[in-house]
């Protein structure tokens, strides 16, 4: 029986762990190599808050849908009403749109990930990857889809987890920067990116149209764990980046773990890198489908349009051969400052009775911890936005 219940726990970790694939992308790998690179293991301190935070806000939008039966998009409408809607559409277009900037750092990243290992030319790549993208996106079976995702994010997780083996020097500082947040001078983008990057708006969607069926205690086991390991690889991309000196860039990156690690470690850097890119090409058109569904209420047919053009319009931006970086940075920003008003939103539906039952209904711990995040992100954008302006 024991046996049998850790293969359940596995099976619902694996389910989950399509949030650990939306997040885990390039913008992650980029973030978290910036980060590592300009700043050491002092942002470490940020990841945490974000695992944290993406656990809270995951079951949250979760534990909305299975104890009302709707999605989270469906129960925004049903709690603004016609006179509120649109909030509800202007929220879904920003969230859609938040896809397809996602999309277009995806593919590049994916793109830049086989450029470290082969020269094809960057168009054939591209076009490889959105086929190879659109067929596993065809797959009407959300089971499938999910757990195929989730394997691809443990075989990228163990490449960036033996690549960050090395920069484990100083653990009781590790743990220390973890714990202890610190600004350091001009990292208030970086933080926020970090965040951005970690606490993805449209996950919310994705999450709540997908847990449907599952108990409360089977969801809230499956997002734990699938958080926590796609934490564990953050961090160790952030603590690969410790490695890289000078400028960064893709290439740089890939060269000196490579010095450090030897050829393994480029490779290693390179798959990831693919692998990250890959798995969120997939669920960021997937993700922009159920929110058109559940936030504007579309038909079948035109929800596959929805992923269909986000996934063309990461597409083109590999067509364009456009430097993925800045792409990947200002994605992670501008997710950043999207997160408050989501969280708000999240904060007033999560407490409302008239949507949901009494036992359903958050505690004052639960509240608090929303409020905190709430307010974390608020000061964290509006900072990247003074600071972008003087």
């Amino acid at each position: 029986m024991k046996f049998i219940s850790l293969g359940k726990g596995f099976s619902r970790m694996l389910f989950w762990s399509v949030i650990s694939a939306a997040f885990i992308g390039p913008g992650t790998v980029t973030t978290c190599s910036l980060a590592g690179a300009s700043y050491g293991t002092s942002l470490l301190w940020a990841l945490t808050f974000s695992i944290l935070a993406t656990i809270v806000l995951q079951e949250t939008a979760a534990r909305l849908t299975l104890a009302s039966g709707k999605n989270l998009g469906e129960i925004m409408l049903l709690r603004h009403g016609s006179g509120g809607i649109w909030i509800c559409r202007l929220l879904a277009f920003g969230v859609i749109l938040g896809c397809a900037a996602y999309e277009a750092g995806n593919l590049l990243g994916a793109v830049a990930g086989l450029k470290l290992i082969a020269e094809p030319p960057s168009w054939i790549l591209s076009i490889a990857i959105g086929i190879a993208a659109y067929f596993v996106l065809a797959i009407r079976n959300i089971s499938i889809l999910t757990r195929l995702l989730g394997l691809i994010v443990f075989i990228l997780g163990f490449a960036f987890i033996l690549v960050s083996i090395q920069a484990f020097q100083d653990p009781s500082r590790i743990v220390v920067n973890s714990l202890v947040p610190n600004f350091p001078e001009n990292s208030a983008l970086v933080i926020t990116g970090l965040i951005g990057t970690t606490i993805v708006p449209y996950n919310l969607f994705l999450g709540s149209g997908i847990g449907q069926g599952q108990s409360v205690g089977e969801m809230r086991q499956g997002i734990i764990l699938a958080v926590l390991i796609g934490g564990l690889i953050s961090m160790s991309i952030l603590l690969a980046g410790t490695l890289i000196s000078g400028d960064f860039s893709f290439q740089n990156a890939a060269r000196v773990l490579g010095q450090s690690l030897g050829p393994s470690g480029e490779i290693l850097y390179a798959v990831g890198l693919f692998g990250a890119g890959f798995t969120s090409v997939v669920t960021a058109p997937f993700a922009a489908a159920i929110t058109a569904k559940s936030l504007l209420s579309v038909s079948p047919i035109q929800t596959t349009y929805v992923w269909k053009s986000v996934l063309c319009f990461g597409v083109i931006f590999g067509l364009l051969q456009i430097k993925p970086i800045p792409v990947i940075l200002a994605a992670q920003v501008a997710n950043g400052l999207l997160l408050p008003f989501v969280t708000w939103q999240l904060f007033r539906c999560v407490n409302d009775t008239n949507i949901l039952p009494e036992k359903f209904i958050n505690s004052k711990v639960q509240n608090i911890f929303l409020i905190l995040i709430f307010l974390v992100t608020l000061f964290l954008g509006g900072n990247s936005i003074f600071r972008a302006l003087i």
